[in-house]
């Protein structure tokens, strides 16, 4: 049943990237970063739209795909694509333009987590030693931040569409400071469950990581 809305902004600056739109360089083949994402979801069974919310106007063949143009932040962005979801899709997925790598298993477990909870989010243990310290450094460290209960989220996040809908009438905070969409409920009071993410599912921010990436690909397609 093609009862999820997905929605992929992808209207950033891509400023760490160098200065390059990040979305459309060369990932496999001649395939660029945005292709990828927006093919992974049009192949889930589930999948019945997908919101590309976007600076410029990109064409795509697929009648499932819509385009309408991003925001300022990323959450005015997001507010923007939710408000062409049509009301017969009950769910909404907000996954990263510049996630490619997510694996149908990975939207097969959030999907699942959100319908038994409400909404949910993947995460993965956060590794290195945290520190606290007010900056720019040097600074004197204050302390050290215990790792056991911190999580690095990744995408897609799941929740209902209503659920967003209403999150974002009540928000308090001007949009530009909400992080994710995760947040948004937070602040709402509701509910957002963690499920294991995927170190595969990496967000591509700086070249390194578009190596990266290809690296990946490349390893699957020797397999």
């Amino acid at each position: 049943m093609s009862d999820l809305a997905v929605i992929i902004p992808a209207a950033g600056s891509s400023s760490r990237f160098g200065g390059a739109d990040k979305l459309v360089a060369p990932l496999q083949g001649d395939q660029p970063v945005i292709a990828l994402t927006l093919r992974t979801f049009l192949k889930h069974a589930s999948v019945g739209l997908v919101v590309l919310a976007t600076r410029e106007s990109v064409p795509w063949s697929d009648p499932r795909v819509a385009v309408c143009k991003g925001g300022a932040s990323r959450a005015e962005t997001v507010r923007n694509a939710l408000a062409i979801v049509p009301r017969e899709f009950e769910w909404v997925a907000v996954h990263d333009a510049a996630r490619p790598l997510v694996s149908q298993r990975l939207i097969d477990d959030v999907l699942a987590a959100a319908q038994r909870y409400g909404a949910a989010i993947p995460a993965v243990p956060v590794v290195p030693s945290i520190k606290q310290a007010d900056g720019p450094l040097p600074a004197k460290v204050q302390r050290t931040v215990p790792r056991r209960t911190l999580w690095a989220v990744q995408t897609p996040q799941v929740m209902r569409r209503a659920a967003l809908e209403a999150a974002y009438a009540a928000c308090g905070l001007p949009l530009e400071q909400v992080t994710d969409e995760a947040q948004l409920l937070e602040l709402a009071g509701q509910d957002v469950w963690l499920v294991p993410g995927e170190e595969r599912n990496l967000k591509i921010t700086t070249p390194d990581d578009l190596r990266l990436a290809r690296a990946l690909l490349a390893e699957d397609g020797r397999r």
